[in-house]
């Protein structure tokens, strides 16, 4: 084996095993490092990126969920509005009157106005605020049958059959011919133990409202009388309930008053900005409907054109989207659209969609409107208890 060594200016360039083994130089520490800080700051606008778009269709889900629930909730206490109430349609619209009272020291007294119609819609403005609903209906827990009226005593009425009525039945009064001075009336049935055993019902052929000092009741028997072909109508407690929006939390709520007249107040469903509702009206009588407004009925004839009842809520996700300070590139931009078709009138409408018309819904009210995204929920509700009267 032959050895060769380098000599002369050529051994100056040959590696050493020192230089071999120094490791990196500051500049590739600075490019490395470099390289990087770029990777990281990529992955995490991306990590940033997935995160809110995450956010943004979670929160969307929810408020899905928020405004479909509150649409079916509405939905199913409206079609129940009204049950037990409808046996004439010439009592809708009848003003009804009552006084709560509960022996005490002092003793509580309370009164209750309202009207015997199934929906009430309460405007909440021109500017397109919040509507309110309120029903009424029978919360009868077996059947609510009405009974008619073939005379009556200082404490009770004598009825062709007393079928379905049992003590502490909260009952209505309805006058043959009802007016402002003659209202419907609020009372409690009771038991006066002169029933005949012979007879089905609980007091035969009659229903007692006789007054206490002692206990609970609506009864006031001046305030009772009514004629022959008048007739009573059966609540079981008050089914009466209020819908509409708290704008402090911007959630669904209903106020619901109980039998002993006191109400309770409770969220329904969160994220829910706003509640607008129209009565579907007949206005020629060919049992169809082609006018939508919120104009209350004035008198029984007008009640009696309202078949249905258009509802809509607007639902709002909680996931705050930012936007340039002028707020051009906001989320939202104008209210939402509640399309209401093109073949009924509907008062406050405009024309949009190739022939539809549309309802602006009003959602500046909450702070920060444009940073949020919002849904629209809407259905048409018949007032099945009215047309199933009405068509008999």
């Amino acid at each position: 084996m032959r050895t060769h060594f380098l000599s002369g200016p050529a051994a100056s360039f040959a590696p050493s095993r020192r230089a071999r083994n120094g490791g990196f130089t500051l500049v590739e520490l600075m490019v490395g490092l470099l390289l990087g800080m770029l990777t990281v700051l990529v992955i995490s606008q991306v990590l940033a990126m997935s995160e809110g778009k995450k956010r943004s269709i979670a929160t969307g889900s929810n408020a899905m969920v928020n405004g479909a629930l509150a649409l079916y909730t509405l939905q199913r206490e409206l079609q129940m509005a009204g049950y037990g109430l409808a046996y004439k349609p010439e009592a809708l619209g009848c003003p009804l009157q009552g006084t709560f009272t509960a022996p005490g020291t002092p003793a509580v007294s309370e009164t209750f106005t309202g009207t015997l119609a199934p929906v009430i819609i309460t405007d909440g403005g021109t500017d397109g605020s919040p509507d309110t609903l309120t029903l009424l209906q029978s919360r009868k827990a077996s059947y609510a049958v009405p009974v008619m009226v073939n005379s009556q005593s200082t404490t009770y009425y004598t009825v062709l059959s007393s079928l379905g009525t049992q003590a502490g039945d909260l009952m209505v009064a309805v006058p043959s011919a009802w007016n402002a001075t003659t209202p419907c009336r609020l009372f409690n049935a009771t038991d006066d133990g002169a029933g005949s055993p012979s007879n089905t019902g609980l007091w035969a052929l009659r229903v007692p409202h006789t007054e206490s000092t002692t206990t609970t009741s609506w009864n006031n028997n001046t305030t009772l009388a009514l004629s022959p072909a008048s007739y009573l109508l059966n609540l079981g407690s008050l089914g009466y309930s209020t819908f509409s929006i708290n704008s402090s939390t911007q959630a669904l709520q209903t106020t619901t008053r109980t039998a002993t007249a006191a109400s309770s107040t409770s969220e329904l469903f969160p994220q829910i900005v706003n509640l607008q509702a129209m009565y579907g009206k007949d206005t020629n009588s060919d049992g169809v409907v082609d006018t939508y407004n919120n104009v209350t009925p004035a008198n029984n004839a007008e009640w009696r054109q309202v078949l249905t009842i258009r509802i809509a809520v607007v639902a709002r996700s909680t996931q705050y989207e930012k936007s340039k300070a002028d707020e051009s590139d906001a989320v939202t931009q104008t209210a939402p659209l509640w399309d209401l078709g093109a073949s009924s009138t509907v008062t406050g409408a405009a024309a949009c969609h190739s022939g539809s018309k549309c309802v602006a819904l009003k959602i500046d009210q909450v702070p920060d409107w444009k940073h949020y995204r919002y849904k629209v929920y809407d259905t048409i509700v018949p007032l099945r208890n009215i047309l199933w009267n009405t068509a008999s």
